[in-house]
């Protein structure tokens, strides 16, 4: 984005983002928060930029914000979804990039126990990549939740916290998955919240099934 910019206006623009996404994440509602030089419009920026940015990127709307809007630092809480693939045809190249192509039965029950117990304000150190340096390292998660897709392709994870630590949602669905098949009890999350660091966690779930789908900002407004 900031290369786009800078090719559009000579010189460099910093973008600050609503959330983190790692290699294989995609970004349905991702936030982008700009300072444009010059005397440009919204639409003649919203069209330039979708010219120039590569492929596998497209801004779905671009709008004036006041001056001292930061995309990062005023937003309340931050949506994240989940998906698993449990039939055979996950593993399709249709598929495969988008989700888990993890092809096994899961116990919607017992995940579904698990994720309840994320649900509130805790200290999610035990699910978080390591060497990560915070003040602290609690979230308050608004919602954690497991539903079925459609014709029984899998399963969804809906989680919606006001921040999250690097590869979190990963580490939690990796965590939940190994409970859906059985590898662990549901209690387990329990008992890793109350640890200090990820060594019993499960291993993170693959980048491809995580979606940054909402940003929520005061005054009712979304980045979708």
């Amino acid at each position: 984005m900031e290369a786009v910019l800078k090719r559009l206006t000579g010189q460099r623009v910093v973008t600050y983002a609503a959330g983190r996404t790692d290699t294989g994440v995609h970004a349905v509602g991702q936030v982008v928060s700009f300072r444009m030089p010059g005397r440009w419009q919204a639409a003649d920026v919203h069209r330039a930029v979708n010219a120039l940015v590569p492929r596998d990127m497209w801004v779905t709307s671009l709008e004036p914000a006041p001056e001292t809007f930061h995309a990062r630092k005023h937003a309340l809480t931050r949506c994240y979804r989940y998906v698993v693939g449990c039939d055979a045809a996950s593993a399709s190249p249709f598929r495969r990039p988008f989700e888990w192509a993890l092809g096994l039965p899961l116990d919607l029950k017992g995940m579904t126990a698990a994720a309840s117990s994320l649900v509130g304000e805790h200290d999610f150190r035990s699910f978080a990549a390591k060497g990560q340096v915070k003040p602290h390292y609690r979230c308050r998660v608004k919602v954690a939740a497991w539903e079925k897709r459609r014709n029984d392709e899998g399963l969804i994870f809906d989680i919606e916290a006001d921040r999250f630590l690097h590869r979190m949602v990963r580490f939690l669905v990796g965590t939940m998955v190994d409970v859906g098949r059985g590898r662990r009890p549901a209690d387990d999350i329990t008992v890793l919240l109350a640890r200090r660091n990820n060594a019993l966690a499960s291993p993170p779930a693959p980048p491809e099934g995580l979606y940054l789908m909402r940003v929520t900002y005061p005054h009712g407004t979304t980045g979708s």
